[in-house]
């Protein structure tokens, strides 16, 4: 297995390449995102042990270039933080597990070898309705040529009706599967975000893809309003 390490500092690095080679794997240490970016565009690795706290740029940033660059090595990631929205923003971002220090070494291991197990993964599916075009591993979004910057949720809300051409989607399914709990039905959350979308998607392009069908939800029109 060749493994490459990104940790900056240099005791853990030390001692990770230490643990890592006496189990026969090959490994190379970077100490810095953008020099880990440089490596492995060039070399073949079966995994990426990627520390979040980096100088310049953080784990999260680095796994998110190497995923637009077209690496897909799994990547695990290592953080002293264990809050969920830091690990829901890192497999956002690419990642395909996270371990929070203080970690066992023999649980690094275990998960090195499950992801290496596991394999690259393909890189998903660029979804096009019209000439809306919208990337989840980058989180791109463009219509025609103009890139379109979208929030979190907004981008979440997007990709739900781009999956979903031409069905309409009740208040219900887009609260459930966008926000993930739930609001009081008199909560006009969806409303806004539509409201949102459309300033963004649509008015500069003076066309209309999302519809609002009466008593029953929104609708991306299948032609993406061209």
């Amino acid at each position: 297995m060749y493994v490459l390490v990104v940790e900056d500092e240099v005791k853990m690095a030390a001692l990770l390449r230490r643990g890592l080679t006496e189990q026969g794997l090959s490994v190379d240490v970077a100490p810095t995102g953008e020099k880990a970016e440089l490596m492995a565009g060039v070399n073949g690795y079966d995994a990426i042990v990627l520390d979040v706290l980096l100088p310049g740029i953080d784990g999260f940033e680095t796994c998110r270039r190497l995923r637009v660059n077209g690496v897909w090595t799994p990547v695990l990631m290592l953080t002293a933080r264990g809050a969920l929205a830091d690990r829901v923003a890192g497999l956002d971002g690419g990642a395909d597990d996270f371990l929070t220090k203080p970690f066992s070494f023999a649980e690094l291991l275990a998960r090195l070898r499950a992801l290496v197990r596991r394999g690259q993964a393909e890189r998903p599916t660029i979804l096009e309705v019209g000439d809306l075009r919208l990337d989840p591993a980058t989180r791109q979004v463009r219509r025609g040529k103009v890139e379109i910057a979208l929030s979190t949720k907004e981008f979440t809300l997007l990709e739900l009706f781009m999956r979903n051409p031409g069905h309409v989607l009740t208040r219900t399914q887009l609260l459930e599967q966008a926000w993930e709990y739930d609001f009081q039905h008199r909560s006009n959350v969806i409303e806004v975000y539509v409201r949102y979308l459309r300033r963004k998607i649509d008015y500069p392009f003076d066309v209309t893809s999302l519809e609002t069908v009466r008593g029953a939800g929104y609708r991306l029109r299948k032609d993406g309003g061209c």
